[in-house]
């Protein structure tokens, strides 16, 4: 399996949906760094469903116990492994779906990849559930990138046709819904809560810049920004695409106006514009790194669809039942802001390198 990513500070995530426990191993992490388990579980808290109205009925806690890599609260230059405990796991829940693939899922492909061995309960490895080792490995790269300057800032920029108002500034970490204007914010709400009460889902696109990442970040080809970004959110099972900078709109521009003019500025090169979102030829320009996902509509929804059942290869209709979130976005924002610290943790680890040769 796919379960792994990163160079140079390398993860590899582990366990199902409702195992006993999922978890995440950290390899490579600089010995000798304080981690601070109180500010990685606010973190945390911002993915777990917490009783919102958009989010699943599932209760979990997501506190992550440490089994080791750490002592007395420092990194000791082992790998770090950290599981969360599953306490509401419901697999009978799932029962019924062994042979019948949900439409929208993996369920279809896990059985064809894994003839049938796979975890069908709640889509095993392939769940959502997976993110939260993510954001445990993420919020441990988002302390490390702090002291060195760097920070993530994100927002929800539109859910359901419903787009967010203003600029992406400041963070929105600490808003109860994470957007820049509060008044588009209770329009989506409401926009989640139309499509829950019609048993149906609606998606979105969130907004993510990292800034203070220096210039020179990078590879060019294969090894660029965009491509180690990309790879590392396309592991967050609802992400169906991502764009830098101004992304698909740069292909209605003219090169007079997508080109972002070169300045210097306090003494060092900035660009008076930010059109390529802060990476060129792979490399990071020293300019906020801007890119926004997008998120696709929770699959796992109370309409009557059409699928097959895979023991008699018969046409069937079928009914999801469970406990499935209306909307992933917003649960999806401080998983982009993880995805997004431990791609640029790695790059910033191998550029270190390349300066001690």
């Amino acid at each position: 399996m796919g379960s792994g990513y990163g160079e140079n500070v390398r993860i590899s995530i582990f366990g199902q949906s409702h195992s006993a426990a999922i978890g995440v191993t950290i390899d490579g992490l600089p010995a000798g760094e304080t981690l601070d388990l109180a500010q990685l579980q606010r973190f945390l808290n911002r993915r777990a469903p917490g009783g919102k109205e958009y989010a699943t009925a599932r209760r979990e806690s997501d506190v992550p116990e440490i089994l080791c890599g750490l002592v007395g609260g420092r990194t000791c230059g082992a790998p770090l492994t950290a599981i969360i405990r599953n306490g509401d796991a419901q697999p009978q829940d799932y029962a019924a779906l062994k042979s019948t693939p949900r439409p929208g899922h993996a369920d279809f492909t896990a059985q064809v990849k894994f003839d049938g061995a796979q975890d069908a309960a709640g889509g095993g490895h392939f769940s959502g559930r997976l993110t939260a080792p993510l954001c445990i490995a993420g919020g441990i790269c988002l302390q490390l990138l702090a002291r060195e300057g760097i920070r993530m800032i994100s927002r929800i920029a539109s859910i359901g046709g419903v787009s967010d108002a203003g600029e992406l500034t400041e963070s929105t970490a600490d808003k109860p819904f994470p957007v820049v204007s509060d008044a588009r914010g209770e329009q989506m709400r409401a926009a989640i809560a139309a499509a829950r009460a019609e048993g149906d889902s609606v998606g979105g696109v969130i907004e993510c810049a990292v800034l203070g990442a220096p210039a020179g970040l990078g590879e060019p080809m294969f090894g660029g920004m965009e491509n180690r970004i990309a790879a590392i959110v396309f592991g967050i099972p609802a992400v169906k695409g991502i764009e830098f900078g101004a992304g698909f709109a740069a292909a209605a521009m003219r090169g007079s106006e997508n080109n972002d003019a070169f300045a210097l500025q306090d003494g060092r090169v900035v660009t008076k514009t930010n059109h390529c979102g802060g990476i060129l030829g792979g490399i990071t320009t020293g300019m906020p790194i801007r890119f926004c996902t997008a998120i696709k509509p929770t699959p796992s929804i109370a309409h009557e669809q059409e699928s097959v059942d895979l023991d008699t290869m018969q046409n069937v209709k079928l009914r999801v039942g469970g406990r499935h979130d209306p909307c992933i976005v917003p649960r999806a924002v401080p998983c982009v802001e993880a995805a997004a610290a431990i791609a640029v943790y790695d790059a910033l680890l191998a550029r270190r390198r390349e300066v001690r040769k």
